[in-house]
């Protein structure tokens, strides 16, 4: 895994807000995929861990973007917590999988990944936390490899050309949608190095002078 993606550990992440603003918006559900690679290099979803979050205090909450979601946020049953705790229980088993693979540091994938990872660093930032375990500016935009892939870039007709079964009723949910971009990632990825697209050809180097 460390070699495929330059010593980064991809880790999908899907974020459900009370908004778009990520300064100012609530976090209400986060949800990360661990993946795993085999002997074959193929890559596939390990681990799933989702948390419902409490609105942080002053937070701002948007009603068409809980109408869109779903959320209520005041259901006993979300069975919520602190955004500072959630983050902690999120964060630690990707530092664990960024060793057990060899890796420097996670880099998030997700679909349109700068609006979720805005909303970790926001987070971040809120809740003091020293260093994140995400790469503060890179990441891999599903959305885009599979514009490059399929000609998709909606998530749910993404998956459909990819073959990959998708229910509408189930999205917008952060652990139904960071399954299926994760699922999409992976496909993507498999597909890449079934058309020999990588592991690199017996004399090939990778330049590394443009930098990270």
């Amino acid at each position: 895994m460390a070699e495929r993606f330059r010593g980064f550990l991809p880790v999908v992440v899907d974020v459900e807000t009370g908004g778009f603003n990520a300064r100012t918006d609530a976090l209400l559900e986060v949800t990360a995929v661990l993946l795993e690679m085999d002997e074959h290099g193929t890559l596939r979803v390990d681990e799933v861990i989702t948390r419902h979050i409490e609105p942080f205090p002053g937070a701002n909450l948007e009603q068409a973007a809980l109408d869109f979601t779903g959320i209520d946020v005041d259901d006993p049953e979300r069975d919520s917590c602190e955004e500072s705790i959630a983050l902690s229980e999120l964060f630690q088993p990707i530092r664990q999988a960024v060793r057990r693979h060899g890796c420097t540091r996670a880099t998030m994938v997700a679909h349109n990944a700068h609006f979720d990872l805005g909303f970790i660093n926001a987070a971040v930032a809120r809740n003091q936390i020293k260093r994140a375990p995400f790469h503060a500016f890179s990441c891999f935009d599903t959305a885009t490899l599979a514009g490059l892939a399929y000609g998709q870039t909606v998530l749910a007709k993404a998956c459909i050309a990819a073959g990959i079964g998708f229910d509408n009723k189930a999205a917008h949910s952060a652990e139904y949608d960071a399954v299926k971009t994760a699922e999409l990632f992976c496909t993507i990825v498999n597909r890449w190095r079934d058309l020999g697209g990588w592991p690199l050809a017996d004399g090939d180097d990778q330049d590394d002078s443009k930098g990270d």
